[in-house]
Formats: C-alpha cells, sequence, structure tokens
C-alpha cells in the first residue's frame, strides 16, 4: 500500500523523554530557576527547541522573563545536549523488528525530527544499525520546524517516493499536522508523549498501540489499523 514511511524521532523511535528534561532541568537549575516535573515535558517538547525554551520559561516564570534570561538557558541546554546527546535516550520495544520487518518488504524509512541535525545524526546512529533508515534529517538551516511540510517533502523526494504513498509516523499532533500538510497519510502512536484524544483530534488517518500494527498498515493499508 505504501512505498515509504517517515518517522518522528522524540517519543516515536525512541524515548527521550527523560533526556529532555534532564538537560531542561540541568539547565533551569544552573540559571537559578526551580525544576520542572519530567512528566510535564510531555506537553512542552514537539516544536522544536526555541518553542521548547519558550514554554519552559513560562513555566518557571509565570509573571513574565526577558529574551536574555532565555538565551541564558538555551545555551546552557544546547551545550549540554550537544556534549552527549545520547544521554537517557533508549528504544521502545518492538521498533527496530519493525524496521527491520520494513525493509525486509522493501519499504524504504525516514526520520524527520523538529531537534537539531547534529543531535539526531548520532543518537540514530546509536539507537539503529547502518542502514536502518534510507535518509535522516533533523532541523537544518533554511527549513521549518514541522508543522510546516517543506522537510516532509524534502524527505519523500530525496527516497524518490509520492508524498501519497508516504505514510507520517509521529506521536504528537504537530507530526499530524505536518503529514496532513505534506499530502502524506498519517499514523499516531500511543506509546509516545501525547495521548488519543490529542492525536484523533489533529485528524489522525489511524491510531496504534504497538510498532507491528504499523507494519500491517504500510504493507496493506489503513484498514488494517487495529
Amino acid at each position: 500500500m505504501y512505498k515509504a514511511c517517515i518517522f518522528d524521532l522524540d517519543g516515536t523511535l525512541a524515548n527521550t523523554l527523560c533526556s529532555i528534561a534532564g538537560f531542561s532541568n540541568r539547565a533551569l537549575r544552573e540559571c537559578g530557576y526551580p525544576e520542572i516535573e519530567v512528566d510535564r515535558y510531555r506537553h512542552i517538547v514537539g516544536n522544536g527547541v526555541a518553542v521548547q525554551l519558550h514554554r519552559m520559561m513560562d513555566i518557571v516564570c509565570p509573571n513574565g522573563w526577558q529574551e536574555a534570561d532565555l538565551q541564558k538557558v538555551r545555551l546552557l541546554y544546547d551545550s549540554y545536549y550537544s556534549a552527549d546527546p545520547l544521554k537517557d535516550i533508549r528504544n521502545y520495544p518492538g521498533m527496530p523488528q519493525l524496521l527491520q520487518n520494513l525493509h525486509r518488504h522493501g519499504l524504504k524509512t525516514a526520520v524527520f525530527s523538529n531537534k537539531p541535525d547534529s543531535w539526531v545524526q548520532p543518537i540514530i546512529a546509536k539507537l539503529f544499525p547502518a542502514g536502518t533508515f534510507d535518509a535522516v534529517r533533523g532541523k537544518c538551516e533554511g527549513i521549518p520546524c514541522k508543522p510546516a511540510p517543506d522537510g516532509a517533502l524534502l524527505l519523500a523526494e530525496t527516497l524518490g517516493v509520492p508524498p501519497k504513498d508516504c505514510l507520517y509516523i509521529g506521536d504528537t499532533n504537530t507530526d499530524m499536522q505536518t503529514g496532513k500538510a505534506a499530502g502524506m497519510d498519517t499514523a499516531g502512536v500511543l506509546w509516545g508523549f501525547r495521548d488519543r484524544e490529542e492525536l484523533e483530534a489533529a485528524h489522525a488517518c489511524t491510531v496504534v498501540s504497538e510498532p507491528a500494527q504499523l507494519l500491517e498498515i504500510a504493507l496493506h493499508g489503513l484498514d488494517k489499523a487495529v
């Protein structure tokens, strides 16, 4: 049914919640701000680092903050993440097997993340064997963050697959909006950072609870969703 699957990274391919929260809270703490509960980061992340930092500052400084304050936190956050982008990141059960099976059946696979590309590349290289993905793209200069469809469309072009033949897979409303804007069918996953209500409100074509379901959908179409 599909010729390619494009995956979000955070909350879809890998559980990065503790990693993001750890670097974020370390930066906040170093700047004299209170830490944010780890679980709250489920709704803080998803639209790129710039938006993430704005949301963090709104929480720790509810009475307002200055751009210079945000930049101090951002400088530390970026430096911590750049120094150890693999810290506290782990695979979701069943994801490596899903990717192996997709390739075995001849489907192309790609990664598209709002995380900076310089962080995405080593994360993917560490978590998955070489050759698992046909293309990997993080945030690059000149390409707007999701939900803008530009990056997804560039990946489809790189893969040589029309957008209509791509299945876009993610765990947030941002991902569902990205796929729809790019003219791709979308699959929302429930093992990530958000819930079914959000994914359905964002008009996900289907919502799945385990990676194995994605193989059936990719091979046989949306009527195989469970």
